[in-house]
């Protein structure tokens, strides 16, 4: 899954910033969707990424089943904050 095909699907532009406040929550209700339909763990944890990225993630034990794709959430939101920080 590209960032950027990504964002042209669930919300029309790939640019953040050109994104309306209504368009946003449209297309973040829609990816809340596809993760809840989305069997390949890969693919959710694609999702879920974006939502977090977005600041709407599912907490971990709601979206992951798995303890290792816990984890990886985990991991993944830690790199995101050491690249904040």
């Amino acid at each position: 899954m590209d960032f950027d095909d990504q964002l042209r699907r669930y919300f029309g532009n790939d640019d953040m910033t050109a994104i309306a406040p209504a368009a946003l929550a449209e297309g973040v209700e829609r990816i809340r969707v596809d993760l809840g339909l989305e069997t390949d763990r890969n693919r959710r944890f694609a999702l879920w990424a974006l939502l977090h990225i977005l600041g709407n993630a599912p907490d971990l034990d709601v979206a992951f089943k798995d303890e290792a794709d816990r984890n990886a959430a985990r991991n993944f939101m830690d790199l995101l904050a050491a690249d904040q920080g």
